[in-house]
Formats: structure tokens, C-alpha cells, sequence
């Protein structure tokens, strides 16, 4: 299994599997919590945050939406200065230098793209932008932020503590006085570009995911615990046609036993050292 012995652990073989090349990435939001954005689940895998809303809650109603909104604006800020950091900086260098065939995100924050990486898959869209239930109209959501900006003049600092899905705590009294915008083009409802859970990933982009996994020599997991199956069927994918996995992940993940290599190391550091080893 191109030179690695099962459930070895250590750098050199993380390196001796990407010089070969034509590796495919699979990132989740571990790799992010260096730009401080929260992930999910600790390395025990118990989950850190409330669950986030899911598509049919948010399909529920206005005032689910109303209180989605009303986080997501307090938490925008946030989000929106996130910069990236060291590891996708160094998945961007070993994706222009050869190594590295693809890289799909789990992760919908943008970091991957702002690092340089133009033509990573957002496998479960991006905040950046927002979609009309309605018309399917795609708008950047810096237009929405400055549209609840003006609708919402008092809502300023109001969140606590942040969520992984841009979201923040908010007290129910300003959750109820939040005006919601709607579509500029048809009034119709305003979602942000990104998959609820609940929701189901868009075929295609599904497909072009598979494409790119079966055209890869191997697949390296970076920062998440697989506990969604939508990045875990592309593990299970791999190991099924008998291509290595490897995982780099702080903690445990649902795919360890699929793994033929397994780091439990920061991110950044792990994948700025292997990009030194690799000459990127």
C-alpha cells in the first residue's frame, strides 16, 4: 500500500504517500480552528456547541428563520475576518506543487479559496453567498449584510459566543425584534448558500466529488471526525477500491479503522512541515 504499513503513524509516511502524487484532500473544520473558527466535536467527539438548525426547521417558519438570521448577522463579523491560516496555506502550496490532484471541503467558511487554492469543492456550499428559495437567484452576501445592517441599526455586538456554522448565542428578546430581508428580485424567502443539516448535498456536486476521489492515487483526510456521512462516503469510496486513506485529525474519527495512516498532530504545524518536506 505504496510503501506504508498499516496504522502507521509518523510524518515520513505522510510524506513518502504524497510524493507520489495525485493525492485528493477531504477537509472538515479542524483544519480551521486555527483561524478561529470553532469546529463541531473535541478530539472525544462529543460535540462542543448546540445542534445546528436543520433545513426543515428552517423551512418550518419565520420565526426559525428569523432567529437563524439573527445569529448569523451577529456572528458575520467574525466569519467574514476570518484569514487563513498556516494549514490551508500550506494545502494551497502542495496543490499548486503537484502533490495534492483535489482538495474538497467540508467546510463552508471560504478559507480554502482565500488561501489560494481557486479551485477547492465546497462540498456543502459557502457563506459567502445566499440563494433565493424562490428564484434561485445567487447574490454575494456582503449585498445581505449591509440590507440587515440598515434594517437592523441597533444590532450591534450582540452575540456571545460562536458557532461553526457562523452562528452566535443571542438572548430571545433580540432574536424576536430582528427584521429578516428577503429577495430583492421576487420576495421570496433568503437561505444562506450552504448545506442545513437535513439538507442534501446537490447531485453534481456529489458526482464531481466521486470523479475526483476515484482519479486520485490515495485520499487524505484533514481535520474532521467523519461523523457526517457526506465526507464519509468519499473515505469508504477510497478504501473500498483498495487506495490508501490517510488521516490527519485531532481525536478519533468514524473512518479509523479504514485508515492505512493516522496522525493525531495540530494541523497547521503538521501540514507546513510536510510542505518543507516536499519542497513547496
Amino acid at each position: 500500500m505504496d510503501g506504508m504499513t498499516a496504522h502507521e503513524d509518523g510524518l515520513p509516511a505522510l510524506v513518502r504517500l504524497l510524493a507520489g502524487g495525485g493525492v485528493a484532500v477531504l477537509s472538515g473544520a479542524g483544519l480551521s480552528t486555527e483561524s478561529g473558527i470553532p469546529d463541531y466535536r473535541g478530539p472525544d467527539g462529543i460535540r462542543r456547541h448546540r445542534a445546528p438548525m436543520t433545513y426543515q426547521e428552517f423551512l418550518a417558519g419565520e420565526p426559525a428563520r428569523r432567529r437563524y438570521w439573527a445569529r448569523s448577522h451577529a456572528g458575520r463579523a467574525v466569519i467574514a475576518g476570518a484569514r487563513p491560516n498556516v494549514g490551508h496555506l500550506a494545502v494551497a502550496r502542495l496543490r499548486a506543487a503537484g502533490p495534492l490532484s483535489a482538495v474538497i471541503t467540508q467546510n463552508v467558511d471560504g478559507l480554502h479559496r482565500a488561501a489560494g487554492t481557486a479551485d477547492a469543492v465546497e462540498l456543502h456550499g459557502g457563506l459567502d453567498r445566499v440563494i433565493c428559495l424562490g428564484c434561485a437567484a445567487v447574490s454575494p452576501r456582503a449585498e445581505l449584510d449591509e440590507r440587515l445592517a440598515v434594517l437592523n441599526p441597533a444590532f450591534r455586538d450582540a452575540g456571545s459566543r460562536l458557532n461553526p456554522d457562523g452562528d452566535v448565542e443571542l438572548p430571545e428578546d433580540l432574536v424576536a425584534s430582528f427584521v429578516v430581508a428577503d429577495c430583492t428580485r421576487c420576495g421570496g424567502v433568503l437561505k444562506p448558500d450552504v448545506v442545513f443539516f437535513g439538507e442534501s448535498v446537490p447531485k453534481d456536486r456529489v458526482e464531481l466529488c466521486y470523479r475526483l476521489v476515484d482519479e486520485a492515487r490515495a485520499l487524505l483526510v484533514l481535520g474532521s471526525s467523519l461523523t457526517v456521512m457526506s465526507g464519509l462516503r468519499f473515505v469508504r469510496h477510497t478504501a473500498k477500491s483498495g487506495k490508501p486513506v490517510a488521516i490527519v485529525n485531532r481525536g478519533t474519527t468514524r473512518a479509523d479503522a479504514l485508515a492505512a495512516l493516522r496522525l493525531d498532530r495540530p494541523l497547521g504545524e503538521t501540514l507546513t512541515a510536510l510542505a518543507a518536506h516536499l519542497g513547496a
